[in-house]
């Protein structure tokens, strides 16, 4: 698991040697700054950032974003190292990754969005007092090695005193998003999955949530965004105008409905019907997943280094100065 994810990485950093060079922070012709933001994956999950993006409040901060799906941290921290984004967002283990491969102008987190995990355990089969123990033996449809959904999957199953690698079967083969369609095919006894999947396997009938792995995990710092060292340093107005326009999205969503925030982000996701979004957001909405500020906090750091060498994937911490900056968090707090 580790030498493959570190190999992921190590591709990372020789692109970032082979003449990439950075986004520009040009000038729209409306005379918004353009900054690049590429986004691990579209999600529900990620509520505040799309109530920023659809109420105004980046353009009052004299920001023009263009906003792209990575579909994968790999992918995203590549886009970010490469120059093709501004500002990754993805889970804050990336950062950890490639500033222990030894990458110069690393990636540093300044705002953390989500404080618990946003996928689910689905099963073939009702179960109304589902208990971890239930997966002992079974075949679960899994998340990519090294990265937060599996991490936390087995952080989860190691506090129920289950053995990852001996007592189910976890397949890690999958891609991302193509999880759902497999268990709807017939592979698997149970699946761990995102929005809007979860819910569209209880509506075909195909699957049924069973538990949230962000209630049974705790808090954890699962999503952050971040920006090369170099980059921060360089725009340390523009991260602050940015960080400001989130907050006002994670200030929304922490003083309205889950009705008042799907018909906000409803443009964000055309697909979804309003019923169903209500409900995902809802979902969401009662496990706390949303932080009340943006501050990446050295506790939940600490958390996410010990979830990472308790997988295998992390030998010894890292310095928290070195990978979070609260400075803009901090200014933009209610």
């Amino acid at each position: 698991m580790k030498k493959q994810h570190f190999l992921c990485f190590s591709l990372v950093l020789l692109l970032c040697l082979c003449g990439f060079c950075g986004c520009g922070s040009a000038k729209s012709s409306d005379g918004l700054t353009r900054i690049t933001l590429n986004e691990v994956a579209h999600s529900i999950f990620y509520a505040p950032m799309y109530v920023a993006i659809e109420e105004g409040y980046f353009e009052e901060e004299g920001i023009d974003l263009e906003l792209v799906t990575g579909f994968g941290a790999d992918k995203t921290m590549t886009a970010l190292l490469t120059g093709e984004a501004d500002i990754g967002f993805m889970g804050s283990e990336s950062t950890i990754y490639t500033y222990v491969g030894g990458t110069d102008d690393y990636a540093v987190n300044f705002a953390q969005l989500t404080q618990r995990a946003g996928n689910f355990l689905v099963s073939r089969e009702p179960i109304d007092n589902f208990t971890w123990d239930m997966l002992i033996g079974a075949d679960v449809l899994g998340g990519r090695a090294g990265g937060m959904p599996e991490m936390v999957f087995e952080y989860i199953l190691i506090k129920n005193n289950i053995d990852p690698a001996q007592d189910l079967s976890i397949d890690q083969s999958i891609d991302f998003g193509s999880t759902a369609a497999a268990f709807s095919g017939g592979q698997g006894d149970f699946t761990v999955e995102f929005e809007p999947h979860a819910t569209a396997l209880e509506e075909k009938g195909d699957g049924y949530v069973v538990a949230s792995l962000g209630e049974d995990s705790g808090y954890v710092p699962y999503t952050a965004f971040s920006a090369k060292k170099s980059y921060i340093e360089a725009n340390p107005e523009l991260i602050q105008a940015f960080t400001n326009a989130l907050q006002k999205g994670m200030d929304y969503c922490n003083s309205h409905s889950p009705e008042e925030i799907a018909a906000v982000i409803q443009p964000q996701f055309s697909e979804t019907g309003a019923d169903t979004l209500t409900t995902i957001v809802a979902r969401y909405h009662e496990q706390d997943t949303w932080k009340t500020d943006l501050v990446f906090t050295q506790e939940a750091f600490d958390l996410l280094q010990n979830i990472l060498m308790e997988s295998g994937v992390l030998e010894e911490p890292v310095p928290y100065e070195d990978l979070v900056n609260t400075d803009f968090a901090t200014q933009a707090k209610p």
